[in-house]
């Protein structure tokens, strides 16, 4: 079974840094694309960043591009998100998710597995 385990979120001021990690298990980082989605309260879960590894390619949405970078280290099976420039709205749960469709697939019911989700706050 394919598990995802993601940390790194917490309470940061606006225009700081975080760092999320999400570790994964099985053929996760192998055969699947791996991304991150999040969430906000009384909204639905919205793509943020996606990567694969073979042939290398990622996305990213409008409203983080420039700011957010997803990686991958195969060593550790774990992939990153490296948030800058953070801002009020990037305020939410930010789970990570596994499918064969990512990074090009951006469309949560299609996920095929998440993590826990960790909760990143953006406030002074």
């Amino acid at each position: 079974q394919v598990q995802l385990v993601e940390s790194g979120g917490g309470l940061v001021q606006p225009g700081g840094s975080l760092r999320l990690s999400c570790a994964g298990s099985g053929r996760t980082f192998s055969t699947y694309g791996m991304g991150w989605f999040r969430q906000a309260p009384g909204r639905e879960r919205e793509f943020v960043a996606a990567i694969r590894r073979a042939p290398p390619d990622s996305r990213y949405a409008d409203s983080v591009k420039g700011r957010f970078t997803i990686s991958m280290d195969n060593a550790k099976n774990t992939v990153y998100l490296q948030m800058n420039m953070l801002k009020h709205e990037d305020t939410a749960v930010y789970y990570c998710a596994a499918d064969v469709n990512l990074p090009y697939s951006r469309n949560a019911k299609e996920i095929s597995y998440w993590g826990q989700g960790t909760q990143v706050t953006v406030s002074s």
